[in-house]
């Protein structure tokens, strides 16, 4: 029994279950059987974890990634019943006045986050960011022959480059490879446009290297358009969204769960798709059908409603780009405090505040140690991409200040064992 109880833990008092009572040995008098029909309330107390504010762990996975408790905890409590409808929003219809009431709500709420210009349309649509890199080229190009710029600094704004020279002459106009990908422009000036392009194309966070625009270059054709894959910084600061024709984000980072991908485009910019657009990658489609040209991912629009409430409730995007900037500066102060110890290589101007890389002077062996001590902490999710390996912490909106001192706490107590 004393080694039982030294075993134990909170969590693992949660999981005991009490053993049935023993059958009694005596058979019991077989009664006439009598059959109720009773409705049985869905539990809706939350766990005692989640009750007390916390989950346990730290998810600093890059995405899909963590979301507010806050949020998580309202969705849990409206699962099956939305608002008294009884019905789960998973399952009313996309055309019923409950989802209507949804998701016109979540773009209002998403307008008054960044203040979105009556100029532009917000778009729920699927298939991911991925879908825009050839969505871009075909909405805003007239035909494949039309130039669009693209500046490549990492793994993601290369891809859409690639994608991008099926349906349009899409060239690099600067290139941050050489540098393994570790920097920006430095001067706006040395993107090298063509004067004809219809777009210049920049993904504002790299989401593997670490590297995130603080300012924006301008296009060089003046009737060309700003176009940017924002899905690892969407709505992590305030943004000006006239500067852009184009913002695109894959929600499943900062502002929701996979499934729904965010597109602000510009008004003028609609209309124009070349003849072999499919028509759901045609940005009329959904802007003519308010999002609503086939069923949307319903569950997926809900979350993000949830969550742009939850940070119109903080402040708005200027107090959560605060929270962010004090988070990320411990994060990188930390590394550089090492000594060496542990290695940030992106250039200081352009360091992310939403993935940070870094690696282990000692090498891969340390560094998969460091990851699987980390686990056994409750901070999860810290391998390095595939691509680049090392050590990647993602501190999006919703991961708490707590998390991050817990890692640089873990980081410090790390190095002082392994010297």
């Amino acid at each position: 029994m004393a080694a039982a109880a030294a075993a134990a833990t909170p969590n693992s008092m949660l999981l005991h279950r009490p053993s049935p009572k023993a059958a009694p040995s005596a058979r019991v008098p077989a009664r006439a059987a009598r059959i109720r029909c009773q409705a049985v309330a869905a539990p809706s107390a939350p766990s005692p974890l989640a009750a007390a504010g916390e989950r346990g762990v730290y998810n600093f996975a890059a995405g899909p990634a963590t979301l507010p408790l806050s949020v998580l905890q309202k969705a849990q409590a409206e699962l099956v019943d939305y608002r008294g409808s009884g019905m789960s929003i998973m399952e009313m219809s996309h055309r019923g006045k409950e989802f209507d009431a949804a998701i016109k709500k979540a773009e209002a709420d998403l307008r008054a986050l960044l203040a979105v210009p009556d100029t532009h349309e917000v778009l729920f649509l699927q298939g991911g960011a991925t879908t825009q890199f050839a969505a871009a080229p075909l909405n805003l190009c007239a035909s494949s022959s039309d130039p669009a710029d693209f500046v490549v600094s990492g793994s993601w704004s290369d891809k859409a480059f690639k994608e991008a020279k099926k349906y349009s002459a899409a060239s690099v106009a600067w290139s941050g490879k050489a540098a393994k990908y570790t920097s920006l422009p430095a001067d706006f000036g040395a993107i090298a446009q063509n004067p004809d392009a219809r777009f210049l194309h920049i993904c504002s966070n790299e989401t593997i290297h670490g590297v995130e625009f603080k300012d924006y270059p301008e296009p060089k054709n003046k009737s060309g358009v700003l176009v940017a894959d924002m899905s690892s910084n969407f709505c992590s600061k305030p943004v000006d969204v006239s500067r852009f024709g184009l913002i695109y984000a894959g929600a499943q980072k900062n502002v929701g769960p996979s499934g729904v991908t965010i597109a602000i485009v510009r008004k003028d910019l609609v209309g124009s798709a070349q003849p072999i657009t499919p028509v759901m990658l045609d940005y009329k489609t959904h802007a003519d059908n308010a999002s609503l040209y086939n069923t949307p991912p319903c569950f997926a629009i809900y979350i993000c409603g949830l969550v742009f409430e939850d940070l119109l409730a903080q402040g708005g995007l200027a107090e959560v780009e605060k929270k962010n900037q004090h988070k990320a500066g411990i994060l990188y102060d930390t590394i550089d405090a090492s000594g060496g110890y542990f290695i940030c290589p992106v250039d200081k101007p352009v360091r992310s505040l939403m993935n940070v890389p870094f690696t282990l002077a000692k090498g891969a062996d340390l560094e998969k140690q460091f990851i699987a001590e980390a686990a056994k902490e409750g901070m999860l999710q810290l391998k390095g991409h595939r691509s680049v390996g090392g050590v990647r912490a993602s501190i999006y909106n919703a991961m708490p200040l707590s998390g991050v001192e817990k890692l640089v706490a873990f980081m410090k107590d790390f190095q002082a064992r392994n010297p």
